[in-house]
């Protein structure tokens, strides 16, 4: 038997009246998950422990099985472990994000923040400003490191895990009410407009009618993680599938084996078919037990508030991720189970995380359940299953019912 994890990462939502009173897991077209929601258990699970914030870290930690309130360390330290950044116990890692605010002349505190993610920056572009930030403003104490797309990494020496804002939680705010308290960190923001926003790169950007990616913005304080061995943990070997540093982090710091796919980068146009057939290589050819393939898509538009495209990448999901891993196992005659969710929503309205109970669909190939639901939050919540630890759900998917 083979264990598969599909994670939409913000897949789940409210109902929109734009689509007459559906949420977007319910409109999109995905035929692949309504044939098997009629075979599957579905029910909805509290990925996010009550009183912890709706982060991906916490909520990627508890579907992996890792309870978020015996873990969790903090974002910023699990994707220090992802791009080979060995911290000191007295070290604090930060996410050093590079975003957009806005550019009329008034004080750097009186900005708007206007896209957390600055276009979807390449890392290619990113590496090149985070270089001349890391020119002007590294020191002894904070160290800067290039992470992927708009998501980097400083290093504060002998630091403070302190109270920090994530950007897309202030989309369309302004700024001065969110910045840091910590003075050093605050004038490293401020100093990095006036480093960014004129930087050659940025002025060609904006001529191509992308955002300028203006300032870094820090968040997600935390310290060294500790996490215990996966295959200890379940006695399964396992290997994460994501673009995400975050998710590469966390796999590291679980022993779990980590592969890349080309062209794998977060976006709404990643790599969904090298992500499915890399699943498949690592179940039926590098005799993995267990893949995680993380797709951050449904999260990166539900951030950007498109309806549109977070229908889209639901539908990619389905079809270029779910709907090959299945043609592809079923051809071969592997027996396996899947548990298809999302981490946590990220409603359209909002813009950014709740903490909401998720919806879960667990398939077993060898045992076809005779149901009449459809895959969607509404149906998730009606059957009545629900996991309370969010951390245990993936005990139903290695239980063999």
């Amino acid at each position: 038997m083979k264990y598969i994890i599909v994670l939409g990462d913000g897949m789940a939502d409210e109902p929109l009246q734009e689509l007459g009173g559906k949420t977007p897991l319910a409109y999109a077209h995905t035929p692949v998950m309504d044939e098997l929601a009629k075979i599957s258990e579905i029910g909805v699970s509290q990925t996010v422990p009550q009183g912890m914030s709706p982060g991906s870290d916490t909520a990627n930690l508890s579907v992996l099985g890792y309870n978020p309130r015996e873990y969790y360390t903090g974002r910023s330290p699990l994707e220090a472990l992802s791009i080979g950044v060995d911290m000191n116990l007295t070290d604090v890692a930060l996410r050093c994000n590079i975003v957009t605010v806005s550019e009329e002349a008034v004080a750097y505190e009186d900005r708007t923040i206007i896209d957390h993610s600055s276009s979807e920056i390449s890392t290619e572009d990113a590496a090149v400003l985070i270089a001349a930030v890391k020119e002007a403003l590294e020191t002894d104490i904070y160290k800067y490191y290039v992470g992927t797309s708009y998501r980097h990494l400083t290093i504060w020496d002998k630091g403070e895990v302190v109270d920090l804002t994530p950007p897309h939680d202030i989309l369309g705010k302004v700024i001065g009410d969110y910045l840091p308290k910590e003075e050093a960190l605050k004038e490293m923001m401020k100093k990095s407009f006036d480093i960014l926003n004129n930087h050659p790169l940025n002025v060609a950007r904006a001529k191509q009618g992308l955002h300028k990616a203006n300032s870094i913005w820090f968040w997600g304080a935390g310290t060294r993680p500790r996490l215990d061995s996966f295959e200890k943990k379940f006695g399964k070997k396992g290997s994460m599938i994501s673009a995400v540093d975050l998710l590469k982090g966390i796999a590291v710091g679980a022993e779990m084996k980590v592969v890349e796919v080309e062209g794998a980068d977060g976006t709404l146009h990643t790599n969904y078919e090298g992500k499915a057939m890399a699943a498949v290589k690592e179940l039926t050819e590098n005799n993995q037990d267990f893949v995680y393939i993380h797709v951050e898509a449904p999260d990166e538009m539900g951030h950007q508030g498109s309806t549109v495209n977070k229908i889209k990448a639901i539908e990619y999901l389905d079809k270029r991720v779910i709907g090959i891993v299945k043609e592809q196992l079923e051809q071969l005659g592997v027996d396996y189970r899947m548990l298809i969710m999302p981490d946590h929503p990220t409603p359209i309205r909002l813009r950014t995380h709740t903490g909401n109970p998720v919806p879960y669909m667990l398939y077993d190939s060898t045992k076809k359940l005779e149901n009449s639901w459809e895959y969607t939050e509404e149906a998730a919540f009606a059957s009545g299953n629900k996991v309370e630890n969010g951390y245990e759900t993936i005990l139903k998917l290695f239980q063999e019912q």
